[in-house]
């Protein structure tokens, strides 16, 4: 069965089995990175390329050790946790380059469109920039793995990069903000 009925009332467990409400810190970080996960999954779905599509579904992958990391209430349970790495944080930053090598010097501040892939990614972007919000505010109560910050924090860089690459794959104009 789909349904248990154990969080009618408002309550989720974590993995280890407390109890704690939906509304708790920690929920709201693995739930903002689960909307994030299935964001990028409507990103994903606007590629042709299929070297986009793999890279998408790495950060998702990864994305999903960050959640199973932030749902953990035992350290115990968390050593058999899958780990973030450098390595996951390096993927990012070579991909960043790779891709910023190709495009013009930013003029200002960019207004997000220019195409409809493009846009969607943007939205990932915010979604990215929410939960590493919400996962410095955790910090501040539970640590938090600091490579999943750093990961986060990375992903937003990719995501700003990655929207840019495809305008300039479609030969689309970017769009600067003016102040009046």
């Amino acid at each position: 069965m789909i349904y248990t009925k154990t969080g009618d009332k408002g309550e989720t467990a974590l993995v280890g089995g407390s109890r704690v409400l939906k509304c708790d810190q920690r929920v709201e970080c693995y739930g903002t990175l689960d909307e994030l996960v299935s964001y990028l999954a409507l990103v994903r779905d606007c590629f042709k390329s299929e070297r986009l599509t793999n890279e998408v579904i790495k950060i998702q992958r990864i994305l999903f050790k960050a959640e199973s990391i932030l749902a953990c209430d035992t350290e115990e349970i968390l050593n058999k946790m899958p780990k973030m790495t450098d390595e996951d944080i390096a993927f990012l930053e070579r991909r960043i380059d790779a891709m910023n090598e190709g495009l013009p010097a930013l003029k200002a501040f960019l207004i997000p469109g220019g195409s409809r892939t493009s846009s969607h990614i943007h939205v990932a972007r915010c979604i990215c920039r929410r939960a590493e919000r919400l996962c410095v505010r955790l910090n501040q109560d539970v640590p938090v793995d600091e490579r999943i910050l750093k990961f986060l924090n990375r992903l937003s860089d990719y995501l700003f990069v990655l929207a840019r690459h495809i305008l300039k794959e479609k030969n689309r104009k970017e769009t600067y903000w003016q102040a009046d």
